[in-house]
């Protein structure tokens, strides 16, 4: 996230240490918990701690497919060498491939065969080979989301450390600090001060635990990010654009796949293909044990109570229109009325726009300020006993401003309304919670957290769904029919109907074990920092004008250049190889509270780099420059 420029200092708490995780080449683990605080005017920007030596990524072996995967014992904390002793499940529960005990290190992957817990099994049609045909069980190794064989007696583990000896200190930051070290590369993140080729410097970041604490071996105190190994995971970025390699700024509209995702998907197609939960035949049940694990890993991923609380959709649009309809039509009367924010994009406003023109309801907006937040007292003033429901992104896909949800949520809940969080741009960029949030409904969508496209969630409270009629009628939600009546079945399935995106749910389900290794907490502090610098960068050029510079943001950088339309800019920056998304953004009445039809909209990821940024930073002060000359 971002904080008021000038200057902000993340408070960095001290995490664990850094271990080893099987499934991740070059170490990458979850990290401390990473709130950020704002600092008076004037204070330095700390990066992120974490360089250790850069541990080559493993090559993909030909031939293997994504199988088990591990998740973290719990969002913060990975269990240590000393305790990944095997824990084998026990087998799924029957019908929902969901295992009824969760271990710190197991498959997460389970499809059913002969009641064995497996990765990918052979008779499931892995190739076979000589070290793997020893045993029944597939282990990671440091390849991630592609099996390897393992004794059947623990878990492969490879240690990212291993022989590395623990840096030298380092002399504290100078006021004006040399340039950087040789050898040393720009994309990574140091503990040391380093200057970037931009002429930035990375501060140096003392150590949590005090002056006279032993460094640990490989980083310091927080695990490292190696923003290198985690572009290696996707294969999109080696492409070029005009000859040039590609930059990828549009994150925002949607993110790229992980080839841990990619190849998850044609495995399905390969082996496990099939209608869910009604046949009696083996791929019936794999891909019954594939979907609903996928379930699952929603569940987990943002701290739902219960899993049948996840519904799946197409993504957010269908998701919120799931809710204006269904909860919207049996609850919304005339002269109800329904609270969005200034903010919201167009999915988040047509839907109530709908329901409050057929209902004769009345749709009331939350006004921001002028950096783009919105106001929690003017909110206030607008709650009253006719509020049904407020509904409210937690992260602007226009502005990038992170909005305070829980607190809306509970000014909502004590007027006795309802109210949903649209997590579209939140869930790649933060822990989400919804307990914690404490919202009736939470949706989101699977490509925008670097799963497939169309593929969603709506999360909600069993006691809301349970009382929501269904949307749609069809196959999958129901329990019986005659000609007099039809009996549903219960959540989720009640809102599921007609053959759901099977394979591409299970993409998603592979997307987030992919997220939990790299660590949510990482990457919001790694990318908490790129923002920072962007949008540094960016408003010392004259003539850029930046839209949306809220205390608290994530991920997006929208601004406009004097002299030029936001499609003149992009077609400049596309020339460079530099993908950023122009025009309204499905945003169009936040862009108008600011005076402007369009901007130009980089929006950032965690595989995106400083380079990457100097890169746009270049071509905008080109532009600047050329027309001041003119």
């Amino acid at each position: 996230m971002f904080s008021a420029l000038p200057g902000t200092a993340p408070a960095y708490l001290p995490g664990t240490p850094p271990t080893s995780l099987p499934g991740v080449a070059s170490g990458l683990v979850p990290g401390a918990q990473f709130p950020s605080n704002i600092a008076p005017p004037g204070s330095p920007l700390v990066s992120p701690a974490g360089f250790g030596p850069s541990v080559p990524g493993t090559p993909i072996p030909q031939g293997q497919i994504p199988g088990a995967n591990v998740l973290p014992a719990s969002p913060t904390q990975l269990p240590s060498l000393a305790n990944r002793a095997p824990a084998l499940l026990p087998h799924a529960v029957a019908g929902n491939g969901v295992p009824d005990t969760v271990f710190s290190v197991a498959p997460a992957f389970e499809p059913r065969s002969g009641g064995t817990v497996l990765g990918v099994p052979q008779q499931l049609g892995a190739p076979a080979s000589p070290q793997t045909a020893a045993s029944p069980f597939y282990f990671l190794n440091n390849s991630y989301g592609h099996p390897t064989a393992g004794a059947s007696d623990g878990f492969a583990v490879h240690d990212p450390f291993a022989g590395l000896a623990a840096p030298a200190a380092q002399p504290a930051l100078p006021p004006s600090p040399p340039s950087a070290p040789a050898g040393r590369d720009a994309q990574f993140y140091f503990v040391d001060a380093v200057r970037l080729p931009s002429g930035f410097v990375t501060p140096a970041k003392p150590d949590p635990r005090g002056p006279d604490a032993v460094p640990l071996a490989g980083s310091g105190q927080h695990p490292p990010f190696d923003v290198n190994a985690v572009r290696r995971d996707f294969p999109i970025l080696q492409e070029r654009v005009n000859g040039k390699q590609l930059v990828w700024f549009d994150n925002a509209a949607t993110t790229h796949k992980p080839q841990s995702v990619i190849d998850r998907i044609a495995y399905f197609y390969e082996h496990e293909n099939s209608n869910i939960h009604r046949a009696a035949h083996e791929l019936a049940a794999r891909a019954t044990d594939a979907y609903e694990g996928a379930r699952e890993r929603v569940r987990k991923f943002i701290n739902a109570p219960e899993v049948e609380e996840v519904i799946f959709v197409r993504g957010t649009t269908e998701a919120i229109n799931l809710v204006a309809k269904s909860w919207g039509g049996q609850h919304v009367g005339e002269g109800d009325e329904i609270i969005v924010s200034n903010l919201e994009h167009h999915a988040n406003i047509v839907p109530w726009q709908q329901l409050a023109a057929a209902k004769g309801a009345k749709l009331r907006v939350i006004p921001v300020d002028d950096s783009g937040q919105v106001l929690l007292d003017e909110y206030r003033k607008l709650l009253n006993d006719r509020t049904k429901i407020v509904t409210v992104t937690q992260v602007s896909n226009a502005l990038g401003t992170v909005v305070p949800v829980k607190e809306i949520v509970e000014l909502a809940h004590r007027a006795g309304a309802k109210a949903l969080v649209d997590g579209a741009q939140s869930v790649s960029h933060m822990r989400v919670d919804v307990q914690d949030i404490g919202a009736d409904f939470f949706v989101f969508s699977g490509h925008k957290v670097f799963g497939p496209t169309g593929i969603g969630v709506v999360w909600g409270k069993r006691e809301v769904l349970e009382d929501m009629p269904p949307w749609q009628g069809g196959g999958n939600m129901i329990a019986d029919v005659t000609f007099e009546k039809t009996v549903f079945q219960p959540i989720p399935n009640k809102f599921e109907a007609g053959t759901g995106n099977i394979a591409d749910a299970v993409g998603l389900g592979a997307a987030i074990d992919y997220v939990n290794k790299v660590g949510i907490e990482n990457i919001a502090r790694y990318e908490h920092d790129l923002l920072v610098y962007g949008m540094q960068q960016l408003g010392a050029i004259p003539g850029v004008r930046l839209i949306g510079t809220a205390a608290d943001k994530a991920s997006v950088m929208s601004f406009v250049l004097d002299g030029y339309t936001t499609e003149e800019v992009g077609h400049a920056l596309n020339d460079e190889g530099i993908a950023v998304r122009t025009g309204h953004h499905c945003a169009q009445p936040i862009l108008r509270r600011f005076g402007v039809e369009t901007t130009v909209r980089p929006s950032l990821a965690f595989y995106n780099t400083f380079d990457e940024v100097d890169r746009l930073v270049t071509v905008v002060r080109r532009l600047a420059g050329q027309r001041r000359a003119g």
